[in-house]
């Protein structure tokens, strides 16, 4: 039996894309991406509630979003889920489950609503603050 592992999702860059190279040439990026959703509780206040999504970007697929993409900038992104294991400097079991992207559109720049899909540079860099991004000690790295 097989299963179907697909992932959308539209949100706003929380930094700079990573790029690195790996052992064999290939690229790699790795890109934090905030989403949000707004409601207003049973109260009558609003509400937001963000997620952070890691996704790993491959290839010259990578390098364009190295080259294109900063932080708060908008982007869809299309790929499966992931999850990674290793062993931390304490012996420790860690995972990190992220998207592996198989499809990045960069959209409108900054934080502007609405904006029609882009694929060069010289956007609006601006960005909403969706909070704190989180913070990945070194072991959260790719292992490469």
């Amino acid at each position: 039996m097989s299963g179907v592992n697909k992932v959308i999702i539209v949100g706003r860059l929380g930094a700079d894309p990573e790029l690195k190279s790996v052992g064999n040439g290939q690229n790699v990026a790795r890109l934090s991406i905030a989403t949000s959703e707004n409601w207003t509780g049973k109260d009558g206040q609003k509400q937001e509630r963000t997620e952070w999504h890691r996704v790993v970007v491959w290839g010259r697929q990578a390098e364009n979003c190295a080259k294109h993409l900063s932080k708060g900038r908008q982007v869809f992104v299309e790929g499966r889920l992931q999850t990674r294991s290793w062993e931390d400097q304490q012996g420790q079991k860690r995972y990190a489950t992220e998207i592996v992207a198989n499809n990045v559109q960069f959209l409108g720049g900054g934080a502007e609503r609405g904006s029609t899909t882009e694929r060069t540079t010289g956007a609006d860099n601006s960005y909403q603050d969706f909070g704190p991004e989180p913070q990945f000690d070194a072991a959260d790295e790719i292992p490469f």
